[in-house]
């Protein structure tokens, strides 16, 4: 019994570590889908758009790599806070900076259902977040 209490003793944090990473995605996604030139929820939903699917899959799966590793490498919530939102910053900064440099089309394809477009951003936010999970480490 004393066994099972010790493992429990830990649900409080996880509890409040795993809000805070909800709460961040929820944030993430607003913030992301604000600075996409596309709606992607109306591209998704109603078009059936399987580019904006796989690019939005992509951020959030590149966001949610850097957020576990903050969480895994913090040392306090407040820590992991910091570095939540400093993952957020990198995530939209590398896309931003991929749709402005280096695609600057890609909205249009994404928006027009061009596939191999959405894979690209959807690979770049992924590549960009395990990058940014990688250097959350200390």
């Amino acid at each position: 019994m004393d066994a099972l209490l010790t493992s429990l003793s830990g649900l409080g944090p996880f509890l409040l570590y795993f809000a805070m990473s909800i709460a961040m995605l929820l944030l993430f996604k607003w913030l992301y889908v604000l600075i996409t030139p596309y709606d992607e929820w109306r591209l998704i939903k109603e078009d059936q758009n399987l580019a904006a699917a796989i690019a939005l899959v992509g951020a959030f799966v590149g966001f949610s790599l850097a957020v576990a590793s903050a969480a895994a490498n913090s040392v306090s919530l407040l820590d992991f806070a910091v570095w939540g939102v400093v993952a957020l910053v990198a995530q939209l900064l590398a896309f931003a900076i991929v749709r402005l440099m280096f695609l600057p089309k890609v909205a249009e394809r994404i928006n027009q259902g061009q596939v191999s477009a959405g894979a690209v951003v959807g690979g770049l936010s992924v590549a960009v977040g395990l990058l940014n999970a990688a250097c959350i480490t200390y």
